[in-house]
């Protein structure tokens, strides 16, 4: 008997929430297939069978807190090795996985039985599962979904495939965008019927987010102060150049790039914005590690790229839409939320006129970024319609004056109006 236990799961975490358990006990299980999901405040990972078996016991359930090392289930090993090596091979295990990344075989049963959907009825899927439906052609309508409230997952998706479903002519679904809307996820259960209230227990995630939100309020003195943005030049600049760049680096120019430059080109200027606390010290950081706010299906996440300052708009957007992927799928690893020096978010994609972000604790400034919308103001004495935005700077004025956080939003203003200057740097 084989002890399947809780992988070390990355820097400063100790402990995770069981959130699905892909093979059921009696189930035959070939080396590298994934048992059981965990969730951490930060990222999903796979624990993987490394031999051949049978799962003989779950011994935590779905919704379980488990730490480091704590047994998770028995794995007799040998038994039934033959009937699931032969499976074609899916996806490698997250690379937090203890083992080396290793195919994961489908089982050859049948995806389970489910109602047809009702035509135009919503289906709803993972990111993951919409990738693979898209690689293999499948409608995600005729996938039966087992996850919370009918979601389809991806193992939905390769079950279906292995059961000799037949894929569609092309893909059915298309790549959602760089953010994807909260509201989809994590998917409830049906509202029972005749019940005023259910309770749900938070995820350890979303409690982590919730944790770290009230640290970051408790342990700053935060103020925002606002100022807005004539979209006119970076848009039509933007407009000039994305066919272009498209083309010939094969990267989408959304105006997150744009921001990033003028945002580590302020922090340049104004190094305080960039700093950390740590006791009675300030800790000037000289470089530029941008952290940009993600929702995707399990909460916020703020994946960074690394030394932005030292990286040209093309790059900067390449990196963007390689960590949006990766939040998307659930692959984003340790390293890609650790190290971050300052954060952009944008609830303009949501349609958010104006915000107050809040902090990112331990960093001492963040930008908020809204919805463009066309306004009347006043240019050269005429009253003009221009495309506007209100952005907002949240930050710690413990170590940051209000003349200081003024002027960061000012030259960020400044450059964004006249984007040419970004480029000559």
């Amino acid at each position: 008997m084989t002890a399947i236990k809780v992988p070390p799961l990355g820097e400063s975490i100790v402990e995770a929430t069981v959130s699905r358990w892909l093979k059921k006990e009696g189930d035959a299980v070939a080396p590298g297939d994934t048992l059981v999901e965990l969730e951490t405040d930060k990222i999903t990972v796979e624990v993987p069978a490394l031999a051949a078996g049978v799962l003989a016991k779950r011994a935590r359930g779905e919704g379980d807190v488990v730490k480091v090392d704590e047994l998770l289930g028995e794995l007799t090993e040998g038994a039934g090795a033959a009937t699931s090596a032969s499976a074609p091979a899916a996806t490698a295990p997250t690379a937090t996985a203890p083992s080396p990344p290793a195919p994961t075989p489908v089982t050859s049963a049948p995806a389970p039985a489910s109602a047809p959907r009702a035509a135009g009825a919503e289906v709803r899927a993972s990111p993951a599962a919409q990738r693979v439906a898209a690689e293999q052609g499948v409608n995600l309508a005729t996938v039966p979904g087992t996850g919370r409230g009918g979601v389809v997952s991806k193992p939905d998706v390769i079950e279906h495939l292995a059961a000799g479903a037949p894929a569609t002519s092309a893909p059915i679904t298309k790549s959602p965008p760089v953010v994807v809307p909260a509201p989809a996820a994590p998917a409830r259960p049906a509202v029972p019927a005749g019940e005023r209230e259910t309770r749900e227990k938070m995820t350890t995630r979303r409690k982590r987010i919730a944790e770290n939100l009230l640290l970051s309020q408790s342990s700053t003195a935060t103020l925002t102060t606002f100022n807005e943005i004539d979209m006119s030049a970076v848009s039509a600049l933007r407009e000039r150049m994305k066919e272009k760049v498209e083309k010939e680096h094969g990267v989408k120019l959304s105006f997150m790039p744009f921001f990033v430059k003028a945002a580590t080109m302020a922090l340049k200027t104004y190094p305080i914005v960039n700093a950390q606390i740590d006791g009675d010290s300030i800790i000037y950081k000289h470089y530029v590690n941008m952290g940009i706010a993600v929702a995707s299906e399990a909460g916020l996440v703020v994946p960074n790229i690394k030394d932005a300052d030292r990286k040209g708009m093309i790059e900067v957007s390449r990196d963007i839409g390689a960590l949006a992927k990766k939040a998307r799928d659930g692959k984003l690893a340790m390293e890609d939320l650790t190290g971050g020096t300052f954060t952009i978010t944008n609830g303009g994609v949501f349609g958010s006129l104006v915000s107050t972000p809040i902090i990112n604790f331990p960093q001492v400034g963040i930008l908020g970024l809204h919805k463009t919308q066309d306004r009347p103001i006043a240019v050269n004495g005429q009253v003009v319609i221009r495309p506007m935005m209100y952005v907002a700077l949240s930050y710690d004025h413990r170590v940051i004056d209000g003349q200081q956080a003024v002027l960061f939003l000012v030259r960020v203003k400044e450059l964004m109006e006249d984007p040419a200057t970004m480029l000559i740097d």
